[in-house]
């Protein structure tokens, strides 16, 4: 399931970075070369490396490949090492639960009223990203805690 997970994600930023490669190249082209800038791809642009940075954190996050000061924890017992990265784990669960998900659905729900400039969709739609990475990097935490309890890395 994890790998699934996992594959899922990559691929879904992979497509994300594809589209702000395909988009970026046009923007430049029509802007430099036709001097006609298009506003529609230099919002599509934004709001595209806004859900790439969102979601390619939740799954840093979900592989626990985020940057981590481990050199006082790797000198301390299996035990206790074991203990501070189930509490790290809880942490970033509870991060993701008040402030991305709860937050994330408060900011999303105010802004469903308002209407992007150039593409002409609700707001609500480009915030949707903040609740949906919390529920990733909260699957993740939990899926991280049943690793380490099990022993695995």
């Amino acid at each position: 399931m994890i790998k699934f997970f996992d594959k899922f994600l990559e691929w879904l930023c992979i497509l994300l970075f594809v589209l702000i490669v395909i988009v970026g190249s046009y923007q430049i082209i029509t802007r430099y070369v036709f001097n006609s800038p298009s506003t529609v791809s230099e919002e599509l642009l934004t709001y595209s490396f806004t859900w790439l940075a969102m979601l390619s954190a939740a799954m840093v996050f979900g592989k626990r490949g985020h940057m981590a000061m481990t050199f006082f924890v790797e000198k301390l017992n299996i035990k206790t090492r074991k203990a501070i990265e189930v509490f790290n784990e809880v942490m970033i669960i509870l991060f993701s639960a008040f402030v991305l998900i709860y937050g994330g659905v408060a900011i999303t729900n105010l802004t469903s009223t308002q209407i992007t400039a150039s593409l002409g969709v609700p707001m609500s739609y480009i915030y949707f990203v903040i609740p949906l990475s919390g529920v990733i990097v909260f699957i993740y935490g939990i899926l991280n805690i049943i690793r380490i309890l099990g022993g695995k890395k």
